[in-house]
């Protein structure tokens, strides 16, 4: 079937899905031990990861959040519990072969009435999780992937109706080719080019809508994201020189973290740090953010967005940043993988427009304009 024709539900989809999960992102093997992070919403895509685990000989196990619990952890739990680390999350994320997590959102905003000081002391407390993560990704010791499932709340906060949403997803995924393993290769080859040339690059300029700002990057290390960890992937991303951000920049498109939304952010940088940081809607969270550590006001990675399958904001980060034509950066933890050293309990992605009047500048080079990067990505 087409992306174009109509479409009978995402259900139909999901073994196709499960396969890609498992046979292309995570390649897993026997005995591998695979967690599944589901919601409700979403248990029916867990189920089917997990039967295609048990028939690759891999043992999966499935864990279901709730988004009542995190609410009430956020908005009731005494100050020691909010500023506890627990031990099975640690134990998970130390020794896991693998992980699946499942954005599938019965409520878009859930945490929206919780004090901004109380999710910011959370991230606080969880650091410890963000840096094992990191860490073990370096290392590739584990492997992982971060998908999502249509839902009628990802539809309402991105303006679709929920048919709408399941063909959105459908298209970003690629299941609308007969192999859809074969069309990230080809997705992933396009974007080794655009790596390799911004592998050339000592600095980045970027000038745009209320934008004009630099990037150190000579000796970072490029990654190609297609597909591997984020499903749908669609980006080459780097981490910038820790004290090698110079500019303004302007962001667009809105973001929802922790179930708050941002929107209008503007960020000035000085030597690496934001020394203003504002918002037209969510500035009071913005400001405690970049508060959370020494590491949250410096960017932890610089990205540009390549999946030209996907081209309308929904704001659920997983697609928005991958936005063919669009870049993004990260306030907070860099990969180690990319020769970053900026660490935090946050990472933060923020999503700016490129594809309109705006340009980018590698050593004074022209490599990309109005959303296309001057080399062909096919």
């Amino acid at each position: 079937m087409s992306p174009g024709g109509w479409f009978t539900g995402f259900q139909a989809y999901m073994p196709k899905m499960a396969r890609l999960i498992v046979d292309y992102c995570l390649e897993l093997k026997p005995r591998e031990e695979v967690v599944i992070q589901a919601t409700v919403e979403s248990l029916d895509l867990a189920k089917a990861i997990a039967v295609e685990s048990v028939l690759r000989g891999a043992y999966p196990y499935v864990r279901v959040g709730f988004e009542e619990v995190d609410e009430a952890l956020y908005k009731a739990a005494p100050r020691e519990l909010l500023e506890y680390l627990p031990r099975i999350e640690l134990f998970v994320r130390e020794n896991v072969d693998a992980l699946v997590s499942i954005i599938a959102p019965r409520h878009p905003k859930h945490l929206a009435g919780v004090d901004p000081e109380r999710v910011a002391a959370r991230a606080a407390a969880t650091r410890k999780l963000t840096e094992v993560f990191m860490r073990r990704d370096a290392e590739g010791s584990l492997k992982w992937v971060v998908t999502a499932y249509p839902t009628p709340a990802m539809a309402l906060e991105a303006g679709m109706s929920p048919v709408e949403m399941e063909r959105f997803v459908f298209k970003a995924l690629k299941l609308y080719e007969d192999d859809p393993v074969e069309a990230w290769r080809r997705q992933a080859e396009g974007q080794e080019r655009v790596k390799r040339l911004l592998s050339k690059a000592s600095e980045l300029r970027v000038v745009g809508r209320e934008t004009d700002i630099t990037f150190r990057v000579d000796g970072r290390t490029w990654i190609n994201d297609d597909g591997k960890r984020n499903m749908p992937g669609g980006e080459v991303f780097t981490a910038p020189h820790e004290d090698g951000v110079e500019g303004v920049i302007y962001y667009e498109f809105p973001l929802t973290w922790r179930g708050v939304e941002l929107r209008g952010v503007k960020l000035t940088f000085r030597r690496g740090e934001v020394v203003q940081a504002l918002a037209e809607v969510g500035g009071e969270f913005l400001e405690k953010l970049i508060k959370v550590d020494e590491g949250a006001r410096r960017l932890g990675e610089l990205a540009f967005g390549l999946n030209y399958d996907i081209q309308r904001h929904t704001k659920i980060v997983l697609f928005d940043e991958k936005i063919g034509g669009t870049m993004h950066t990260a306030l907070g933890a860099a990969y180690p993988a990319t020769g970053g050293r900026n660490q935090s309990s946050i990472h933060v992605d923020i999503v700016k427009d490129l594809r309109r009047g705006s340009r980018v500048y590698a050593d004074g080079d022209l490599i990309f304009e109005n959303g296309r990067f001057l080399v062909e990505l096919a």
